[in-house]
């Protein structure tokens, strides 16, 4: 199997790598980040110009018809460079949704204003008290003739505070988890939005009646949900690999570059091991989740193979957060300095969809499931 990007990914990814680079340093990071909104329009719009909002979505919805290896390499370079634009939170996961189980009519309706950047999506499935793999759904969906109507809360959204569509998971009258499209500003939807500790942003969201429109037919959507939320793993995945990438070169370039006892750190031989297992921890999440984006490429929508992922990945994330505070002393944890804002969102990474304690919980209860190998 070859796992090389063809020409066309890798011009893809460099375009993705280009612009980024040139909207963000860490300090016009952090002045965004400060605003209200917490991302930049003008990025956003950019994203949209170039194709990159519409990547994942079929010709025919507006998009480019990308696959997941391409959505990957494009949001490796999101976390190279910390972009705080909702693209997996906006697009990636409620678009996903909306593409897989809307009717022709909501895909035309929605899935071409969202590639063009001008309607902002988010998805509304966990509720207060739960943790992932969210084992209970109490939001109720009612029905009166044709009209629907919903009640419950949500809680936390990511990126419901600037939403003008919600994709939201309800019980159905009849049984089963159906998703429904609701306004974000229609009557009975009260919105709670909140900074995240990584400078992005949520809601919480109350509906008490709020109109809503069935995704496609008001039928059990388990199997939606649950691909959704495989997809947003390896999404989010691919975005901690390109932090972990920038938090190794950061940390490699000032152990060239300070200097103690008269030398440049890289002299000690300690630190430059702690910097080798730093890499060697990155190349197993870029492992693993290249695993998990192959998976989902040729089709297989795996739990499985999504846990073992995200467990890597937050072992790797954690581990390599921590020594590259460690090996930058100080200055590592001021808020002028990226390290620390690195560590912040590959630690919100971590606590989404799933802790890593959660997936090893998940992976060990199914040990016994597995047959003895006799040599």
């Amino acid at each position: 199997m070859d796992f090389e990007f063809t020409e066309e990914q890798e011009l893809l990814r460099d375009t993705a790598r280009d612009l980024l680079s040139r909207s963000y340093d860490p300090e016009k990071r952090l002045k965004v980040t400060e605003t209200d909104l917490g991302w930049s329009k003008e990025v956003w719009g950019k994203l949209a110009e170039i194709g990159l909002l519409g990547l994942s979505f079929s010709e025919e919805d507006g998009g480019m018809g990308a696959g997941p290896v391409e959505t990957m390499a494009v949001l490796v370079e999101v976390g190279r460079r910390l972009a705080p634009e909702p693209i997996i939170d906006a697009v990636l996961v409620p678009g996903g949704l909306v593409a897989a189980a809307g009717s022709d009519e909501q895909r035309a309706r929605l899935l071409g204003e969202v590639a063009e950047g001008n309607t902002l999506l988010a998805f509304a499935h966990g509720e207060p008290g739960t943790r992932w793999p969210y084992p209970e759904v109490t939001t109720t969906a009612a029905q009166d003739g044709d009209s629907w109507t919903l009640t419950g809360k949500k809680h936390p959204v990511l990126h419901g505070d600037c939403a003008d569509v919600l994709v939201v998971s309800a019980q159905l009258p009849g049984g089963g988890v159906g998703l429904f499209l609701v306004d974000a500003t229609a009557s009975g939807v009260v919105r709670r939005n909140f900074a995240t500790f990584d400078s992005l942003r949520g809601a919480q969201i109350e509906f008490d009646n709020a109109s809503a429109e069935p995704l496609g037919e008001a039928v059990d959507a388990s199997a939606h949900i649950q691909a959704a939320i495989i997809g947003a793993q390896a999404a989010t995945g691919a975005e901690a690999v390109g932090a972990m990438e920038e938090m190794l070169r950061l940390t490699t370039d000032y152990l060239r570059t300070r200097k103690q006892f008269g030398v440049t750190l890289s002299k000690f031989q300690t630190l430059t091991q702690r910097a080798a297992d730093m890499y060697v921890s990155l190349e197993l999440a870029r492992s693993m989740n290249l695993y998990a984006t192959m998976a989902l490429a040729e089709g297989i929508v795996d739990p499985v193979i999504a846990s073992r992922a995200k467990l890597q990945i937050g072992r790797s994330a954690r581990h390599i957060g921590q020594e590259a505070i460690q090996l930058h002393g100080g200055i590592g944890v001021t808020a002028e300095y990226p390290v620390g804002h690195y560590l912040s969102r590959l630690t919100a990474i971590e606590r989404t969809y799933g802790g890593t304690d959660d997936h090893l919980r998940v992976l060990a209860s199914g040990v016994a499931d597995y047959g003895m190998v006799e040599l």
